[in-house]
């Protein structure tokens, strides 16, 4: 259970964040959109969707130019429920990168869907 702030922070943010489905973050990862797994380290180590990137929540901000220079590239996030994921979407945007998306039900909703994993 997430505490009361927090789930209010991320229903603040959800506006101003797309949000896309599995089939649709599958979709676009294929045709070349980053697929970047935000969780923890021991999270991504545990198992990740296949082909994802990882970059951790505590420092997408400092790493993320390094890893995607081109501020308008399609950037699909994720993270264990979809809740982080908004989190690194809302910063994402509000560091010019255009094209940014959070993956709804993430890593849970990945797994349900036998989408394929590493």
């Amino acid at each position: 259970m997430h505490a009361p702030g927090f789930l209010a922070l991320i229903e603040s943010m959800r506006p101003r964040v797309r949000e896309v489905t599995v089939a649709q973050a599958r979709e676009r990862a294929s045709a070349g959109a980053h697929l970047i797994d935000v969780r923890e380290q021991s999270e991504w180590a545990a198992g990740h969707a296949a082909g994802a990137e990882y970059v951790g929540k505590g420092v997408i901000e400092r790493d993320i130019e390094a890893l995607v220079p081109d501020k308008n590239a399609e950037i699909i996030l994720y993270c264990g429920g979809g809740f982080r994921s908004v989190l690194a979407a809302d910063a994402l945007q509000q560091m010019g990168y255009t094209n940014v998306a959070s993956m709804a039900g993430g890593w849970r909703d990945w797994t349900s869907a036998g989408a394929p994993t590493e």
